[in-house]
């Protein structure tokens, strides 16, 4: 399973680098392949490890902030791994490149 999520801090100002590097470190403890993009963070595996590393991130930035958003979502394809890779190398190979 792939999900891309995002935990954004409500009425902190600006600049959120510090609550993404608070779910980096959560996310690095998980041992899940992940991606960071400028918009969000990507996690590959099992469901329960996803949710629950999802589920800390957000617990975190709450504790850090009186109110929070996160956003999730889900690609759950049965019997595929290495999803990640997987889908960017067929969009690249349907690019020719």
């Amino acid at each position: 399973m792939i999900a891309e999520f995002s935990v954004v801090p409500i009425g902190v100002g600006e600049s959120l680098s510090t609550y993404v590097a608070e779910c980096l470190k959560i996310v690095e403890k998980s041992g899940l392949r992940y991606q960071l993009t400028p918009m969000g963070t990507i996690l590959e595996g099992d469901f329960h490890k996803v949710m629950e590393t999802i589920g800390q991130c957000h617990l975190r930035v709450r504790s850090m902030s009186r109110r929070v958003t996160t956003t999730i979502r889900l690609d759950d394809r049965e019997a595929h791994t290495d999803e990640m890779s997987r889908k960017v190398r067929s969009v690249k190979e349907k690019m020719g490149d």
